[in-house]
């Protein structure tokens, strides 16, 4: 009789169930075709009886993983050894309290957090996935590994390989689809980096096909191993909060990868009687890409306990390739029509009582503009889940009352042609950038003040804006 291991791959569809050795290198179920998971045999396992064993932890951060903010949490994802873990320091990121912005999403004082991001080393919340993925990678002795990116993922894949020297980085991007800043961080880190005709979709096909044609370690969220990295995310959140749930989480979906890890957390945390509420979450399409928003409220897709209306996905998803619909947004972190985690985001908004909406750009760069006044810029995408919570607190889904964490995955630094036109005092250039996208104010500016090079006029101009 074979016995199974404490920790193992699973399908997450109940019909099927089928789970898969650690060793093994998968990004779907063989049998199904379904996504999987990372699951755990926990009465075979030690995990944390109270949050004391956690804090414990950091009082012995001379060892580096107890430094990371993502593996000082690893009793609550116990794939690997302590040997096998390969960490850069990921996850040292700060739950910000802001009023400031809490006064324009419409909340009372002291309630709106900003969970930010963009602190970690790549600059995004890619490299709490990433870590817990490159250290598997390393567990099966993988040589090369690769990924799709629009420019967070292929920079945090990059770090890694360069720093470690365990394996090389490819890269795959669409034509004109990366952010500049982020493509930057990928060429001078020595990813081999290929662009193809087309956008993320189209390389997120393409880099799954090469990846099981040519044996190299697939690193996208659909990897499983991603998404337990990404769920110290929400641990950092409560362990800000002295354990205690929030009232509302709120992030932006793309690829759908962070919400769906924050669903899972949050089921496994309840299991493990660690916390006793789960908080409701919010998930917010860019209106250029709406397919999650589309699907959860128009269609009613829901995940009805693993037997969702897989027909209505697929008859959509055609639909789309028939009208040869591509995603467009200026939060180039979440244009993205086909997201690999669809499913696993269906089971967390079950798990997690949630609401779908959509902002447009408008919506987010404003909402960006007011995150950068208090002083933690974001990309773009990280601003949906801001103007998200705005919408929702118009339409009284979120009380004033409640309290609220939005996510905010990047760093201003990426998109930054976006930021300052923006700001900008040139019209053309705002035109160009961003009314093209339907941009048509910016209500929130901070423009450059035009002066002579006079003291006199240096002076007023000073004593006039400051």
């Amino acid at each position: 009789m074979t016995t199974t291991p404490a920790a193992f791959q699973r399908c997450i569809s109940p019909e099927c169930g089928q789970t898969y050795d650690l060793s093994q290198t998968l990004v779907a179920c063989p049998k199904c075709g379904d996504l999987l998971d990372i699951a755990y045999d926990w009465d075979r396992l030690a995990p944390p009886k109270t949050w004391k064993d956690i804090e414990a932890n950091w009082a012995k951060r001379t060892n580096p993983l107890n430094f990371s903010g993502v593996w000082r949490f690893r009793s609550l994802f116990p794939f690997a050894t302590d040997e096998q873990i390969v960490t850069l320091g990921e996850g040292q990121t700060l739950l910000q309290q802001t009023d400031e912005v809490g006064k324009f999403v419409g909340l009372d004082s002291g309630k709106l957090h900003l969970q930010y991001e963009g602190m970690n080393p790549s600059g995004s919340f890619k490299d709490n996935g990433m870590t817990a993925a490159f250290t598997h990678a390393h567990m099966v002795g993988a040589k090369r590994a690769a990924c799709a990116s629009t420019g967070n993922t292929s920079a945090s894949l990059a770090m890694y390989c360069s720093v470690t020297r365990l394996m090389k980085a490819v890269i795959f991007i669409g034509s004109g689809k990366i952010s500049y800043g982020k493509l930057s961080q990928a060429l001078d880190y020595g990813a081999l980096t290929l662009q193809i005709a087309g956008d993320f979709d189209d390389a997120m096909a393409r880099v799954k096909e090469v990846s099981k044609d040519m044996g190299i370690y697939l690193v996208n969220s659909v990897n499983p191993f991603r998404l337990e990295g990404q769920k110290s995310v929400m641990f950092r959140v409560l362990e800000a909060l002295q354990w205690e749930p929030p009232d509302w989480i709120v992030v932006p979906g793309g690829n759908l990868g962070n919400s769906s890890a924050f669903g899972k957390a949050f089921a496994e945390l309840k299991e493990l009687g660690l916390i006793n509420r789960i908080p409701r979450l919010a998930v917010i399409n860019a209106s250029g890409a709406d397919t999650l928003d589309q699907l959860y409220n128009n269609q009613e897709v829901r995940w009805n306990g693993g037997n969702y209306p897989r027909h209505k996905i697929a008859a959509y998803y055609e639909k789309m390739d028939a009208e040869n619909r591509k995603a467009s947004t200026l939060a180039s972190a979440i244009e993205i029509n086909r997201p690999v985690n669809l499913h696993k985001c269906l089971r967390a908004l079950s798990d997690c009582d949630g609401v779908v909406r959509q902002v447009s750009d408008q919506e987010i760069m404003d909402a960006k503009s007011r995150v950068g006044s208090g002083g933690m810029g974001c990309e773009p995408a990280s601003a949906a889940s801001v103007a998200g919570a705005k919408i929702l607190r118009e339409q009284g889904v979120i009380a004033p009352s409640d309290r609220v964490v939005c996510i905010l995955t990047g760093h201003l630094l990426k998109d930054p042609t976006a930021t300052v036109a923006y700001h900008t005092t040139d019209q053309d250039t705002f035109n160009s950038v961003l009314g093209s996208r339907g941009v048509k104010r910016a209500t929130f500016a901070n423009r450059a003040v035009a002066v002579k090079n006079d003291m006199n006029d240096i002076v007023q101009a000073i004593q006039l804006y400051g």
